[in-house]
């Protein structure tokens, strides 16, 4: 499929999607919440399409529900809705966010030197499975340069290492404002983010880790692995903090292995695992189906 081509896969997509609107809120869970919500939609002209919805106890817990609902002329009444749900929010202490699936996020992807979580990515956004716009790839390698290119997407190589760190990362903001980037990707991204850069991207961050959290974090997973004779390996996706591979895992999956696997056995199954997680995980923050709550999430499916 040549740049023409996706261009116009995106744009069919983009126009079935005009009037539709996804709401995500998070409250004290009370009775009528969901009714509360639903009259505000009805009174807006606006049909519910699709209702998720979660309470952590149902007496004094939390309450999280995601609504994708469709309206006419929803692109000119959007921003009134908006204003007008402010109210119903503050009555109920409810914390909140409109968005739309036709304006599209702009996404940024690091890598370094192994392309398949890459690829799948952009395999994915080929075929309008990932409703973003990915509008640049950064990478310490000069690896994925042709592959990039070739769809048309910026790619830029900025070398990294912890003794220039400061730099690479301001160079990386640098790009992040200039490409006006809402998403960061780090599809196998060897280098450790400081806190400094994480602070300009709270939740907005994905990273894919070669184990099945908390096992086995750090280097060398897969030999570790082996040399433990572990039966199950996998692999996880997780938003990024300050904490070293702790951030709130937004998906995770696993394949069974055996005596007769060796590393390499077990580093292809593992790069397997990498791609589909990822690319799920990715998938489901562009619906705008994961709230964040404390260090974990919660994920309408």
């Amino acid at each position: 499929m040549d740049d023409v081509q996706v261009k116009q896969v995106l744009n069919t997509h983009h126009n079935t999607l005009e009037n539709r609107g996804r709401l995500l809120v998070k409250c004290v869970d009370k009775p009528g919440i969901v009714s509360v919500l639903s009259t505000f939609l009805y009174e807006h002209e606006c049909n519910i399409i699709e209702s998720s919805q979660y309470s952590s106890n149902p007496e004094n817990g939390m309450f999280f529900i995601r609504i994708a609902y469709h309206g006419d002329n929803l692109v000119a009444k959007a921003a009134q809705m908006e204003k007008d749900f402010e109210e119903v929010a503050h009555t109920h202490g409810m914390e909140y966010k409109f968005s739309y699936p036709a304006q599209r996020i702009r996404s940024a992807i690091l890598v370094s030197q192994e392309p398949h979580c890459l690829i799948e990515l952009l395999w994915e956004w080929q075929n309008g499975d990932l409703d973003t716009d990915i509008v640049v790839v950064i990478s310490n390698h000069e690896t994925a340069r042709p592959m990039v290119e070739s769809l048309g997407i910026p790619f830029h190589y900025i070398p990294a290492n912890k003794e220039i760190r400061k730099q690479v990362e301001e160079e990386q903001i640098r790009l992040m404002e200039q490409y006006e980037v809402d998403l960061l990707i780090l599809a196998r991204y060897m280098q450790i983010l400081t806190p400094g850069f994480v602070a300009h991207f709270e939740n907005r961050i994905i990273n894919i880790h070669h184990s099945f959290l908390p096992a086995f974090i750090g280097a060398g997973p897969y030999e570790r692995a082996y040399e433990r004779g572990v039966k199950l390996i996998g692999a996880t996706s997780h938003y990024v903090t300050n904490n070293l591979d702790e951030g709130p895992i937004i998906e995770q999956d696993v394949e069974r292995v055996d005596h007769r696997d060796d590393v390499t056995d077990l580093k292809k199954l593992g790069r397997q695992i990498e791609r589909r997680v990822l690319a799920r995980a990715v998938k489901w923050h562009l619906e705008n189906r994961i709230i964040v709550e404390g260090n974990k999430t919660i994920v309408f499916h």
